[in-house]
């Protein structure tokens, strides 16, 4: 390890360091495109195996006209929508009809209507229509945003108004988009417009609280810096492999990726910091100093960020696509700022020496005393070492373990009443376009016209499609059944658009998905057709957002018990103990609960949401497990390497107090990170860096300060079994280990 430490903070490799990644940055940049501009925000997260998935190919080959993604212009004027309004509509229809918009797939011939026959349509106080225009399922949500402005447009020209513009309250023509499209739209909107905020406020964010904790406008900048390197290679990398088609990318794979990379990272560069403050404080050679902080602090580094590097490798294993889709972004950026906090920080902090702390300059008593004498002061009194919470955690672990084990278990226990939403809709503020369009149509019809089933039968010719209308008419849950639809390709097959009359995209909707497919099989299997559960698919949202639910959690079933193997196997080579790896995994695994528990009490009982999103519960044990033992490995690295030299319970309390301020700093800093989450206005963003930042919190002030050094205390030799401790019968003087 001293091979490595001389040559990235060498006396002239330090700059060649510099150099290598100022030039590597430079060339990827030209060379490769950068992964904002390869996001992909309407890749399918589905397999092809999924029912919905084989259902929408069954309708897009047997009713082609009604197959595409449908927007739905929600028209609105309180009080009623006059003749006039009607007219205007009709002859919007008119014109998509003759000049189609860009990825446009099908428009119903209401420009062929007069307006009487629009009436018909109208809600019931006869102040909302809703119409649909169709458009094609391979259009990005970039596409559909054009295509909509465009359609705008045309509107704007024939109304004379601005009907998108209008207030849904007022007395104007009010158009508002939603469906499918609009959702689309929306949710990528909120994503690029969430982009450039988040950056700024993570920036800030890490900025501040490094200038608080240090002081020193250098040393805040340096973990910034390295930060900035480690994205400008990330970024052109991750780029050429979208652009390649070996991975897919997102917009909020690229926002989460940010936070990721200035938390995690930024901790990084403090472990190494911290270490090399220190010794300049026994050291008088910067140099010695420098490479002695590195070849103490490296390992623990490399091997927090390769317990996160294969915990987000994980995800891999996940079948959903947005899943999937997160596994190589966050892995690489973790990847390339690990390399960066043990390469480009050493070499900058050997470029600035011990004015990386300026004004505070660390200095050994020695120095002091010179530069007091210098001064014509007298020289400083030595600081008198503190018990400190370590010395607290030795002299009573028993209280400690039993009262955070209660106080996380009663915090773990609410997790249990957690309840689990697949509604995007949820996540969007109230005032975004496509939410008070759902609204209008829950208020002015049935919730179920926002995204209509479309229920699909090969009846083999032995059962009628009137017959089993009645069938579905008969269904409690239903709110409207359509006409059967005869097949284009086989006319044995009909097709029916059912609308639920719940939301569509709730939980309630989503649960008559099953019921719907047992009954038309049932109806199937008596009119006396084999393997009728062959013959039957169900297309449309609903649809889908159950294979979601369905997917998501057969993934988190199965991407827990491997993230918890793999830091245990981790956890396991680098200790070479059984019993500290059983307890370290075991109390993160209670801090991820808690921290589900608390966020739960917050989200819930606070801010008043009725649930939290389906997807959070895996993202953030990934997130929190993996991450939350990078502070039990720094913690317990440097206990391990002091309890050679001392005794167990002395290696334990100088071993706390030694790594307190760097991991409490840290924890504030990536907290903070993930807290920025919640300043977005996208409620998935807002409980994930809620829970998130809770987690990484219990982990920075009751689990790793106090939960597990008192346990390793109550364990003390078989905490290290089945290795061997020779337990050393005297305490070392206060000052013995500084130099280790």
């Amino acid at each position: 390890m001293s091979g490595y430490g001389k040559w990235v903070a060498g006396r002239t490799t330090k700059w060649i360091t510099l150099l290598i990644w100022i030039v590597l940055v430079g060339i990827l940049t030209v060379l490769w495109p950068s992964v904002n501009s390869q996001v992909l925000n309407n890749a399918q997260n589905l397999p092809e195996t999924a029912q919905s998935v084989r259902a929408a190919a069954v309708a897009e080959q047997e009713f082609p006209g009604g197959s595409g993604v449908p927007a739905l212009l929600v028209w609105h004027r309180e009080g009623g929508l006059s003749e006039e309004d009607l007219v205007h509509i009709i002859a919007v229809y008119g014109k998509l009809e003759q000049q189609p918009l860009p990825h446009q797939n099908y428009v119903p011939p209401l420009g062929q209507l007069p307006p009487q026959a629009l009436q018909a349509s109208l809600s019931e106080d006869r102040s909302t229509l809703v119409t649909p225009v169709l458009f094609d399922k391979s259009a990005d949500s970039d596409q559909l945003g054009e295509a909509i402005k465009e359609m705008k447009s045309v509107i704007h020209t024939e109304t004379g108004g601005d009907p998108a513009a209008a207030k849904v309250d007022g007395s104007e023509l009010s158009l508002r988009v939603s469906g499918p499209v609009g959702i689309s739209i929306d949710a990528t909107g909120l994503f690029k417009d969430a982009d450039v905020s988040l950056l700024i406020a993570t920036v800030v964010l890490v900025l501040v609280f490094l200038l608080l904790i240090y002081r020193s406008p250098i040393l805040a900048l340096i973990p910034l810096i390295a930060v900035g390197f480690a994205y400008g290679v990330t970024s052109p990398l991750l780029g050429l492999m979208a652009r390649e088609g070996w991975i897919t990318v997102d917009s909020q794979a690229v926002s989460i990726m940010t936070v990721l990379l200035f938390g995690a990272g930024t901790d990084y560069c403090l472990f190494l910091i911290s270490r090399f403050r220190q010794m300049l404080k026994v050291e008088e050679n910067k140099g010695r100093a420098l490479l002695s902080a590195i070849t103490h602090s490296s390992g623990a580094i490399a091997m927090s960020g390769f317990t996160v590097v294969l915990a987000l490798f994980a995800l891999l294993l996940a079948k959903y696509g947005a899943y999937h889709r997160f596994a190589i972004p966050f892995s690489v950026s973790i990847l390339i700022m690990g390399i960066a906090s043990l390469t480009l920080v050493p070499a900058l902090l050997a470029i600035f020496g011990r004015m990386s702390f300026f004004p505070f300059v660390p200095r050994t008593p020695q120095m002091e005393a010179e530069r007091a004498k210098a001064k014509g002061k007298p020289a400083p009194k030595p600081k008198t070492r503190k018990k400190g919470i370590g010395g607290l955690v030795v002299s009573r672990p028993w209280t400690i373990v039993a009262v955070t084990i209660i106080g996380l278990g009663i915090l773990a226990s609410f997790s249990s009443g957690i309840k689990f939403t697949y509604d995007i809709l949820s996540s969007f503020p109230e005032d975004m376009e496509s939410r008070q369009g759902f609204d209008l149509i829950g208020t002015q019809f049935s919730p179920g016209e926002l995204a209509p089933a479309k229920l699909i039968i090969d009846t083999q010719g032995k059962v009628s499609g009137e017959d089993f209308k009645s069938v579905l008419g008969g269904i409690s849950y239903i709110d409207t059944v359509s006409d059967p639809q005869q097949g284009a390709v086989n006319k044995d097959i009909v097709g029916f658009d059912i609308e639920f009359k719940s939301n569509p995209y709730s939980l309630e909707a989503m649960s008559h998905i099953p019921a719907l497919l047992k009954t038309a099989e049932q109806a199937l299997a008596e009119s006396g057709l084999d393997h009728a559960e062959d013959s039957v698919w169900i297309s449309g949202q609903t649809a889908t957002q159950y294979d979601t639910k369905e997917l998501g959690e057969r993934d988190t079933d199965l991407i827990i018990p491997v993230v918890i193997g793999m830091i245990t196997l981790l956890l396991l080579i680098y200790l070479r103990s059984v019993t500290a790896t059983v307890y370290l995994v075991a109390t993160v695994i209670l801090s991820f609960f808690s921290a589900l528990g608390l966020g739960w009490i917050i989200i819930h009982y606070v801010m008043g949401a009725d649930a939290i999103q389906g997807s959070i519960p895996l993202y953030s044990f990934v997130f929190l497990v993996a991450l939350g033992e990078d502070y039990n490995i720094f913690m317990i690295s440097n206990i391990w390497k002091k309890r050679k030299r001392m005794p167990l319970k002395q290696a334990i309390a100088e071993g706390v107090n030694e790594t307190g301020s760097v991991i409490t700093s840290a924890g504030l800093i990536l907290a903070g990170t993930f807290a920025v989450l919640a300043s977005l206005p996208i409620q998935v963003l807002v409980q994930f860096g809620i829970i998130t930042a809770i987690g990484v919190l219990l982990d920075t002030f009751i689990v790793r300060p106090f939960l597990v050094p008192a346990i390793t205390v109550l364990f003390g030799r078989l905490a290290f079994w089945p290795g061997k401790h020779q337990e050393l019968e005297k305490p070392l003087p206060a000052g013995a280990d500084e130099h280790y």
